[in-house]
């Protein structure tokens, strides 16, 4: 295994660890024995936790489409 995967993995579940603690931490706050909210409030919150997902997958997308790019000419059955 090559240093940078090994760095990889050790990094990657270090901080996904921590943000899944974050996460249940921020799950805490549904008490309502505790807190009081509304429905906007939970709504921005979710949104706001979904947008940083859904950039963070586009950056792992968009490492894998950067190798994957290249350019050929498709072949078309008439031009033969």
């Amino acid at each position: 295994m090559t240093e940078k995967v090994q760095k990889f993995e050790r990094l990657a579940e270090k901080r996904v660890s921590e943000a899944i603690k974050k996460l249940r931490l921020i799950g805490n706050l549904s008490n309502k024995n505790n807190y009081s909210y509304t429905d906007d409030h939970i709504k921005q919150l979710i949104e706001a936790l979904e947008t940083e997902m859904r950039i963070l997958k586009s950056r792992f997308r968009e490492e894998a489409a950067d190798k994957a790019l290249g350019f050929a000419f498709k072949t078309r059955k008439n031009d033969r």
